[in-house]
């Protein structure tokens, strides 16, 4: 059955063809890049906000473990992976 050509009427359906990308020679763009410049860009926000903690720390509860710098340290390097690995 493997070698057999399907019935000329019946036409695959357009889900399972493969995409192709345009003549132009360009790959389309993934979400995952987008979602990395986003993430790399609130990293670098937040990076010199919680640099700028130690020396001066909120009055908030747990402020000792400095989770701004953290979450910006972080961030920044999940959005730079993801935006060199996924980067068109």
């Amino acid at each position: 059955m493997s070698g057999q050509t399907p019935h000329p009427d019946v036409h695959p359906h357009p889900a399972s063809s493969s995409v192709t990308a345009p003549e132009s020679g360009h790959r389309p763009l993934s979400i995952w890049f987008f979602v990395g410049i986003l993430c790399l860009g609130y990293g670098l926000v937040l990076l010199p906000i919680g640099a700028y903690q130690f020396s001066h720390p909120p009055a908030v509860v747990l402020a000792e473990l400095h989770s701004t710098f953290w979450w910006g340290l972080g961030m920044t390097f999940f959005g730079a992976f993801y935006t060199i690995r996924f980067r068109p």
